[in-house]
């Protein structure tokens, strides 16, 4: 698959090109000297393969463990996988909550769903704790490798790629979106490769893309990224078709613009090849054009800037608008493209800055030791700035060839292999605890659903749509939540009430009497708290740091 994904399979073209619309062809280094033994490139670890373990092991042992379960909604994901595997049929209504009980839900990351159910059975959370950074630290040890086959320089491409997990950490959680990034960063690899090749045969790749959209439609509602990139590439094939002047370069145009359209084609029927058909694409455009609540529901705001994750984004745009300046007439209109919709879409949503981060690092992280080659070439620049680019070139071609003559990639294996054991003895090695995957209690009321447990009781229970998922996850089948983070499922009507109570507004205690609600778990310092508190038709269950339990007075207690 890496050497279908590879440039190197256009390095032999020699074309013709018109300046702005050029896109140059990446050569993979040399083996390092000969006189390296084999076995060395096959034992010893890469840059790459250590850049892998150290993300590896910072997600699954290390200070970036807990920030994986920091949202509560893969307890809902877990119990819907448990659910299908009992039931042997994918959901299509909700039983989680008492307020939308039997009503239709698409669950459209089943298939995510039941893969991290298996793994919560085997392993616990643990073992989805483990998944989720396996995946993670796959992504990025991908780009990284993709952005070396582009030609990219290895020191400047771990830069761009800590400001990229930077921008990505924000959203560094257990959930299914991680599996889009993954295949997102593979697709891109995959359409910008072929549209690079001047060979039909080398551009077979595109039709894995239907196969890839497959899993990508059935797993998380990202595929619409891989949508758009293939229409960013469609119409940056007409504008090469039409700025082009010679006969060649117009029927190599027109021959990739054939097999994209296929693959176009092929890939957007594989979208209604999910348990839902045509109606998942319409629940999608309704969720996503509801004003409501992309107004109100925070990952679908723009960016705030005083966060570090913004900030790494901000950085990485800057670089990229430097890199432009220095690049803007070698560029490919592909390329531009591809800029112009990450910056937007990352700029336009929170939600959108992983992929948009990791988009960037793979079109620039390229064109960056151009510009330095370019900069050393300058008449007009100093003698010594001319010299010290030189030398920085110099050292990275000597880097990257090194790093291409480790193949092995054996320690990557062998972490893998060392964190699944870990997992299958309950994250302990002898008598030393490696892996205590939990909900964090000074975030999740973690005491007091202790005290609901062991209470009794199978009364409904009202708490933020943040927590509704740890609820489900602790308390399903026997309790119920009024709400939970499934915005789409509840629909804005719903949520303009919800938000009446959490904001404590006119008529809160209107809607928690319409929907039948006698017991409310709410953030110990919340307003709605204090409100409760001093009203006397409630009563507190139990109160910690974290959440304070109540009971309306006129009910009867649980047992």
């Amino acid at each position: 698959m890496v050497k279908v994904l590879n440039r190197v399979t256009c390095a032999g073209w020699q074309q013709k090109q018109e300046p702005w619309f050029s896109k140059p062809v990446q050569t993979r280094p040399q083996s390092a000297s000969s006189s390296t033994p084999s076995w060395f490139q096959w034992v010893s670890p890469s840059i790459t393969d250590l850049f892998f373990l150290v993300i590896f092991f910072a997600l699954t042992y290390g200070i970036l463990a807990p920030r994986l379960l920091g949202d509560a909604g893969i307890g809902w994901h877990i119990r819907n996988g448990q659910q299908m595997l009992q039931a042997h049929a994918i959901t299509r209504v909700d039983s989680f909550s008492s307020t939308m009980s039997g009503q239709p839900w698409y669950a459209w990351e089943w298939l995510y769903d039941a893969m991290v159910a298996l793994i919560h059975q085997s392993l616990g959370l643990n073992g989805v704790v483990f998944f989720s950074g396996l995946i993670i630290a796959a992504t990025f040890t991908l780009t990284l490798k993709f952005a070396l086959l582009r030609g990219a320089s290895l020191p400047l491409a771990l830069v761009l790629l800590l400001f990229s997990m930077g921008a990505c950490s924000i959203h560094f959680l257990a959930r299914p979106h991680l599996l889009s990034w993954l295949i997102a960063v593979v697709w891109f690899q995959i359409v910008d490769t072929a549209a690079s090749c001047p060979v039909p045969e080398q551009r077979q790749c595109l039709y894995w893309l239907p196969a890839l959209m497959l899993l990508w439609v059935n797993v998380h509602g990202g595929f619409v990224f891989g949508l758009v990139l293939l229409a960013l590439y469609m119409v940056a094939g007409w504008i090469q078709y039409f700025a082009s002047s010679g006969a060649g370069d117009r029927e190599r145009i027109a021959g990739l613009h054939r097999q994209l359209g296929i693959a176009t084609a092929l890939s957007i029927l594989a979208t209604f090849l999910n348990p839902y058909g045509y109606r998942l694409h319409q629940h999608i455009y309704d969720y996503l054009t509801n004003r409501f609540l992309m107004n109100h529901i925070d990952e679908f705001l723009s960016p705030n800037f005083h966060h570090v994750p913004q900030q790494c984004f901000a950085i990485l745009l800057l670089i990229t608008l430097a890199a432009l300046a220095v690049t803007f007439r070698k560029l490919a209109a592909s390329q531009l493209l591809v800029i112009l919709f990450a910056a937007w879409s990352g700029l336009y949503a929170s939600r959108n800055l992983p992929i948009s981060s990791l988009l960037l690092v793979l079109v620039m992280a390229p064109l960056l030791p151009e510009a330095f080659s370019e900069a050393a070439a300058r008449p007009d620049y100093a003698a010594s700035l001319r010299g010290l680019l030189l030398r920085l070139r110099s050292f990275e071609t000597r880097m990257r060839k090194m790093e291409f003559s480790f193949r092995g990639h054996l320690w990557p294996l062998l972490g893998v292999a060392f964190g699944l054991w870990i997992c299958w003895h309950g994250g302990r090695l002898g008598s030393n605890r490696l892996m205590d995957a939990h909900f964090d209690a000074g975030r999740f009321p973690v005491q007091a659903v202790e005290v609901i447990a062991d209470r009794g009781g199978e009364v409904p229970i009202f708490c933020p749509d943040i927590w509704g998922g740890y609820l489900i996850y602790q308390l399903y089948p026997r309790i119920k939540v009024v709400v939970d983070d499934r915005h789409d499922l509840y629909g804005s009507e719903f949520f303009k009430n919800y938000l009446k109570v959490i904001q404590v507004q006119p008529g809160w205690d209107q809607v928690l009497e319409q929907e039948h609600v006698t017991r409310v778990l709410a953030p110990a310092n919340s307003s709605l708290t204090v409100l409760l508190r001093e009203s006397p038709q409630w009563m507190v269950v139990h109160e910690d740091d974290t959440a304070v339990l109540f009971r309306k007075g006129d009910v009867e207690p649980d047992r």
